[in-house]
């Protein structure tokens, strides 16, 4: 597929072809998408607008594959498995330059992408031998009880477009680790790093045909075909909640498994007993790192009133000296995705002033030269929020940190509570002690002491509450939700029936 002399990573190279059941072909809509750079603005490739029977198409083939793809030795696919891991490894370089050009994450960004994305891998590598059953003794005389656990078939994988490249293998490895086959729908915007780059991927690792099958397109155009196929046994979904919401009724018009990571408005707590240079250090990372395009970055700082000043003057200090631009500069913010996400932001910054806060900086964005309509935000800092106003009660996803004042723990907790939303969150209360007791107030699925809110690792559970989704993902909470138990019971003596 590659054109001569370019390699089959490179953002050069052709992208225009769907991969289903091992073959790379054209949309049979014969249309296709642009792909723009969010630094440039420029179109950069195209890829395959996929249709209804494109999706059909991929989940026939998965299907098909997975009844000897599930009976495969374990050690086989863990084997495969570990394959994956060496080929991403061997094209880490060129995986952080896509990630670069399509997701606009600066490279150490990139680079961590790169680094959880292994690390997701590798932990699903040990799935196939984690497969264990259970035995039980059984009421009945003669009667011997055994649980197996066996892959759910066809699981859907739905990424999003902040994190595309780890966000779609911490659902695809370890499906594909414990049996099952899977159709990957990657987000318009990323729909390589998202999806067609581990179709080179898992065809270079040797995977069979009909594993892994991915099909672009818009959403409104395919999104309804694929959450609610009928061959479709899980769907694990990453986004947002209002999106969520239909991905998961649609799912469940079929009874299929979700597994939705949706999203968050995470609160910094910072009490008065705080360490203020390591609270402030944590609140510049959790708020700004990749724009601030994470579900579980800091959307809130809540700040006691004794260090509110001091914290907004070194917070200020700090987003002000930050550098941002284009993510293949050496930057620590580069662009928004798009101009919708970039103004709805922006909106909410405006919003917030305009009822009373103060900007404190930022609040526009960065010229870039022979950039037209910059899509890169200046790192912002409002103080004297309320958490009613746009930019505290809505997830921003974006490089905005509003800060609110707060008299005393319980009505830091009950600020850090008062939202829909529960995915993650971070105290700095000096003591770790201190802080975790206020952690465990905090009605969030995970929460950081002495920390801020961007944590990942891949043995560690990643799930959230409320309006932040279902299921969970990482270690055994997602093999749970790949697998299903069958008991199957052997009597081994004549049993005795009342009738």
């Amino acid at each position: 597929m590659a054109q001569e002399g370019v390699s089959r990573y490179s953002i050069e190279a052709d992208w225009n072809k769907l991969y289903i059941g091992g073959e790379w072909d054209e949309s049979t809509s014969g249309d296709s998408i642009a792909v723009d750079d969010p630094s440039t603005r420029e179109t950069v490739t195209q890829v395959p607008r996929g249709t209804e029977a494109d999706v059909d198409a991929a989940y026939e083939a998965a299907a098909e594959a997975q009844t000897e793809w599930g009976q495969t030795p374990p050690a086989r696919r863990e084997e495969l498995v570990q394959n994956l891991l060496q080929t991403v490894d061997e094209h880490s370089e060129e995986i952080v330059e896509l990630l670069a050009t399509e997701a606009g994450q600066a490279a150490g960004i990139g680079e961590t992408s790169v680094h959880l994305t292994e690390d997701q891998i590798a932990e699903a590598a040990t799935m196939p031998r984690r497969m264990k059953g259970e035995h039980a003794a059984s009421n009945i005389p003669g009667k011997e009880n055994i649980v197996q656990r066996e892959p759910q078939g066809v699981v859907t994988v739905i990424s999003p477009w902040n994190f595309p490249l780890n966000l779609s293998v911490r659902a695809l490895a370890p499906a594909v680790a414990a049996g099952n086959t899977v159709v990957l729908k990657p987000a318009t915007n990323t729909p390589i790093v998202g999806g067609l780059l581990f179709a080179r991927l898992f065809e270079d690792a040797g995977f069979p045909d009909g594993v892994l099958n991915v099909v672009t397109g818009h959403g409104s155009d395919i999104g309804d075909a694929v959450a609610s196929h009928p061959e479709s046994d899980v769907v694990a979904f990453t986004g947002s909640t209002d999106v969520g919401r239909r991905v998961a009724a649609a799912a469940g018009e079929n009874l299929a498994e979700a597994a939705m990571e949706l999203g968050g408005n995470n609160a910094h707590v910072v009490t008065a007993d705080a360490d203020i240079q390591q609270a402030v250090d944590a609140g510049v990372f959790g708020s700004f790192a990749h724009q601030g395009q994470v579900c579980i970055s800091i959307n809130r700082h809540l700040v006691h009133e004794d260090v509110y000043d001091e914290y907004v003057e070194r917070l200020t200090e700090r987003a002000e000296n930050l550098p941002a631009g284009s993510a293949h500069e050496h930057v620590v913010l580069g662009p928004i995705i798009d101009e919708s996400q970039r103004d709805e932001m922006l909106e909410y910054v405006e919003e917030t002033v305009e009822a009373g806060a103060t900007l404190e900086t930022g609040g526009g964005t960065v010229e870039l030269d022979g950039v037209e309509d910059s899509l890169v935000v200046e790192p912002t800092v409002l103080s004297d929020v309320t958490n009613d106003m746009a930019a505290a009660c809505n997830e921003h996803f974006g490089p905005i940190a509003p800060v609110i004042p707060f008299a005393d723990v319980d009505e830091a907790v009950e600020l850090a509570n008062d939202t829909e939303y529960g995915l993650s969150g971070s105290v700095h209360a000096g003591d770790v002690g201190a802080g975790k007791r206020i952690a465990q107030r905090m009605e969030t699925g995970m929460v950081h002491v002495n920390d801020q809110p961007v944590n990942d690792e891949a043995h560690v559970p990643f799930s959230g509450t409320a309006a932040s989704g279902v299921g969970g993902y990482n270690t055994d909470d997602f093999l749970d939700e790949v697998t299903e138990k069958k008991w199957i019971s052997l009597q081994h003596e004549d049993r005795e029936f009342p009738f």
